[in-house]
């Protein structure tokens, strides 16, 4: 039979026959016996332990970490692949991407892309003039965001008017070449970053040839190569003013505005370009 059943009577014994010294040592032996539990409360504790807040802290620690990496390894790549695209050929954009995405989820055959590179000197110093006058008429002045512009679309809008676009060339750059077509505040500040970056890491003149590159000029048809040839069978060192404004006319929206077979508001718009380029 153990001490557990025992232990008050014991402890009586203890009191009443031995010394302090030999009583204290008796007890210490009893307390360290396999076969004596204080009390239920304490097996309890031990068997179910408190949560503790080191882990809490140490979770959030952890995520807080998780995100700085990320932000850390995101903020690396974008400066890198912006320094490596300033010398190089860019291969391909993200928005030639997303139209393979689209044509997979909408199950349609596959349609390859219509995009070749070519370097500033084999294009013409017409498309140069007819994209600068289309778009960004102040491309060489701005440092990427023309807040003119933002300023005077923004009043237009309050006053009733409808809400006209003020991206310039720099930020559809920023946007045709690493993002995708959508609408949320979060895109826009990834497009400022990005436009930032090109700002400061390219030349006007290298913003201005990957723009004339990877712009689209109709559906699968990417850069002004592509585009020269595709409608007018003639490469881009070859197109005139006429056809450079042209072209120039359907970058709004490439996909409803068409080059081969233009709407009256296209040969307007390409009327009006034409006398911009006269100003430039």
């Amino acid at each position: 039979m153990g001490f557990t059943g025992n232990a008050s009577h014991f402890q009586s014994l203890i009191n009443s026959g031995y010394s302090s010294s030999n009583r204290d040592s008796i007890i210490g032996g009893i307390n360290s016996s396999p076969h004596y539990s204080r009390a239920p409360t304490l097996a309890k504790q031990s068997r179910y332990p408190r949560k503790s807040k080191f882990f809490a802290l140490s979770v959030k620690d952890m995520a807080c970490k998780a995100a700085l990496y990320s932000l850390i390894i995101f903020l690396a790549t974008s400066v890198g692949l912006c320094a490596l695209l300033r010398w190089l050929p860019v291969p391909t954009s993200a928005f030639m991407i997303y139209r393979h995405v689209e044509d997979l989820m909408a199950g349609d055959p596959f349609k390859p892309i219509s995009y070749s590179w070519v370097n500033a000197k084999k294009i013409s110093s017409h498309a140069f003039s007819a994209v600068i006058a289309a778009e960004d008429q102040r491309f060489f002045q701005h440092a990427g965001f023309d807040v003119q512009s933002i300023q005077s679309s923004i009043g237009a809008y309050m006053d009733g008017g409808k809400l006209r676009g003020a991206s310039t060339i720099s930020q559809q750059v920023a946007k045709n070449l690493f993002l995708i077509p959508s609408k949320s505040f979060f895109r826009k500040g990834l497009e400022a970053w990005f436009t930032l970056l090109l700002e400061l890491m390219w030349s006007k003149e290298r913003i201005l040839l990957v723009y004339l590159n990877i712009a689209e000029f109709g559906d699968h048809i990417f850069g002004i190569e592509a585009a020269s040839q595709h409608y007018f069978s003639i490469p881009a060192q070859q197109i005139n003013r006429l056809q450079a404004a042209l072209l120039a006319a359907t970058l709004p929206n490439p996909i409803r505005l068409k080059a081969t077979q233009p709407s009256p508001y296209v040969l307007k718009r390409q009327h009006w370009i034409l006398l911009q380029m006269k100003n430039q």
